[in-house]
C-alpha cells in the first residue's frame, strides 16, 4: 500500500515521514489552509529530502498561479500536482503540461463527474468540505468503491483516515494509495510522530 503524508510544513515532520516509510509528501500551497506552506519554504524542505521520495504540490483553483511563469518554474521542484478545487478538465489538462496530475473530487459528488474527461494520472476522493480537506472526518467508503468501477486510473483514498480506521478503509476500498494529514497530527501543521509511524506500519501490511 502506497502512503502519502499531506500537510507537511517543516523538515522534521518530512524526515520522520520518510524514515517511517512514506512514499509521498504533500505540501499545501493554498493560503486559506491551516496547513499552508509558502512554495519557497516547501522547496527548501524538498531540497533536503533523499531520492525516491515523491513530492506533491497541493493547490486549489490555482489559475493565476499556473499562468505565472515564475511559479511554474518553482513547480519543477515537485513531482506531482494535486488539484483539490473545482478544476475543470481543461484546467487539469493545462496543468498536466508541467506535472502529472491527481484530481480530487468530494466523495458525495464523485458520481457527477466523468473520469474519462480528465487527462490525469490518478484520482482522489476526499470528505466534502468547504476547506478542501483536513476535516478529520471519513465518508461513506461505498462511494469510493463505486467510483473505482468507473475508471481504470488509480484511486487514492483520503478523508479522516487515522491509525484506528485505515486498515478497515483499505480492506473495504482496496485503493491504490491512502492519504492522511489530520489523522497523524498533534496540531494543524505539526505531525505526531508516533501516530505517523503507527499509521504507516499498519498500511505497509497491505
Amino acid at each position: 500500500m502506497r502512503i502519502k503524508i499531506c500537510g507537511i510544513t517543516n523538515l522534521d515532520d518530512a524526515k520522520a515521514a520518510v524514515d517511517a516509510g512514506a512514499d509521498a509528501l504533500g505540501f499545501i500551497l493554498y493560503p486559506a489552509s491551516k496547513r499552508f506552506i509558502p512554495i519557497e519554504r516547501a522547496i527548501e524542505i524538498i531540497d533536503k529530502l533523499p531520492p525516491f521520495v515523491q513530492t506533491v504540490a497541493v493547490t486549489v483553483n490555482a489559475n493565476k498561479e499556473f499562468s505565472n511563469l515564475g511559479w511554474r518554474k518553482q513547480l519543477k521542484h515537485f513531482g506531482i500536482a494535486q488539484l483539490h478545487g473545482q478544476e475543470s478538465p481543461v484546467h487539469a489538462k493545462a496543468v498536466s503540461k508541467y506535472l502529472p496530475v491527481i484530481k480530487v473530487f468530494p466523495a458525495d459528488r464523485a458520481a457527477e463527474f466523468d473520469p474519462a474527461a480528465y487527462a490525469v494520472s490518478a484520482f482522489m476522493l476526499d470528505t466534502p468540505s468547504t476547506d478542501h480537506g483536513g476535516t478529520g472526518r471519513i465518508f461513506d467508503w461505498s462511494l469510493a468503491v463505486a467510483f473505482k468501477q468507473r475508471t481504470a486510473k488509480p484511486l487514492i483514498l483520503s478523508g479522516g483516515l487515522d491509525p484506528e480506521n485505515v486498515a478497515k478503509a483499505i480492506e473495504t476500498v482496496h485503493p491504490y494509495a491512502v492519504d492522511v494529514s489530520s489523522g497523524v497530527e498533534a496540531s494543524p501543521g505539526k505531525k505526531d510522530h508516533a501516530k505517523l509511524r503507527e499509521f504507516i506500519r499498519i498500511c505497509k501490511k497491505f
